[in-house]
């Protein structure tokens, strides 16, 4: 990849960052993430307590970039018609000819923020997820193209579950990063007080256009990837599969399912944008473990025993990253999958 290449996109994530420490304070690690999402063209959900900024921090960066933005807050009540658009009946004031026209919904814009996702009916969560998987829409039979980029950049509570709907499996494999929202320190929380409870104001502007943003996703996908970093890439999602003789044997009691091929693309795309930011034409394992987490979390469902034992999907990780080492023994016919 040439070089200047990679300093274009330094420069965007840059820009990025530094406009939306404006309106953000901390959570360098969610913005990083939720940077890493966007550069490669991926859907991004984060998880956390009401208060923690999430809906801010997904509004301020859709004013950093000049693309349309919509939001769209998600109730029991909402219809798929609601987000998508609708056919309506007009009528020739000059002939009276009447026909139908496509008046297209909230879902039409480069960036959706779907906030409070889950707390919408199945109906409406199968419209959404065509969206996300095909980048249309279907009404009345006919199918309307999406404009280009589209990302979901969606918000979900994990206290309060009455009245929500839990996400499908097929629609939460389509978000490439689970992100986790959590608390700001001392240091942090008292900088929110004394920018949000004083006369300080701020209007975030548009730093990057459109053209700068494909120029800088065309140059993640260039990153090159060897086929022994593939190779461990592989070995991490195949050894969460429960029914795959490449399963890691600790997990047999600990999960339910595993992750797919889409999680090892995934994998690959943002370890790709994660060495594209630290200078690099080619990705190394320290690039494929530090997205392992957002990428997986969210496809290793764990069991009833895991549970029971207090065993998360981040700790599952974690023990998945210490036992499989890059160049270990091959297992099942692939490198770093211990033998069972």
């Amino acid at each position: 990849m040439p070089e200047e290449s990679l300093e274009r996109l330094r420069h965007v994530h840059a820009t990025m960052k530094k406009e939306l420490a404006r309106a953000i304070v901390g959570q360098d690690q969610v913005i990083d993430q939720l940077l890493l999402a966007v550069l490669t063209r991926g859907h991004c959900l984060l998880v956390g307590v009401p208060g923690l900024a999430k809906t801010l921090l997904i509004s301020s960066l859709a004013k950093t970039l000049d693309l349309s933005f919509s939001r769209i807050q998600f109730t029991p009540d909402l219809m798929p018609w609601d987000i998508t658009g609708t056919d309506l009946l007009q009528i020739d004031p000059a002939t009276n000819a009447r026909a139908f026209r496509f008046a297209p919904g909230p879902l039409f814009a480069n960036v959706i923020l779907a906030d409070e996702i889950n707390r919408t009916p199945p109906k409406t969560q199968a419209a959404l997820l065509e969206a996300m998987v095909e980048r249309q829409v279907t009404s009345a039979g006919t199918r309307h193209e999406l404009p280009d980029p589209f990302f979901v950049l969606a918000t979900q509570n994990p206290i309060e579950q009455e009245g929500t709907y839990p996400l499908p499996e097929a629609q939460l494999d389509r978000f490439m990063f689970q992100v986790h929202v959590g608390y700001p320190s001392a240091v942090e929380e008292r900088e929110i007080l004394r920018r949000t409870t004083g006369g300080e104001s701020y209007t975030l502007q548009r730093v990057v256009t459109a053209a700068e943003l494909f120029e800088a996703q065309k140059a993640v996908r260039a990153v090159q990837i060897a086929d022994t970093v593939a190779d461990y890439v592989l070995a991490l999602t195949r050894g969460t599969r429960v029914r795959s003789d490449s399963m890691l044997p600790f997990l047999r009691d600990w999960v339910t399912w595993g992750a797919g091929p889409r999680a090892s693309q995934f994998l690959v795309l943002g370890a790709k944008a994660h060495a594209a930011l630290a200078g690099r034409s080619h990705v190394a394992v320290e690039d494929v473990q530090a997205v392992a987490h957002p990428v997986l979390r969210h496809r290793i469902v764990t069991s009833f025993s895991a549970a029971a034992e207090g065993i998360t999907s981040d700790a599952i990780i974690d023990r998945l990253l210490k036992e499989i080492q890059p160049g270990a023994a091959v297992g099942a016919g692939l490198p770093g999958v211990p033998r069972a």
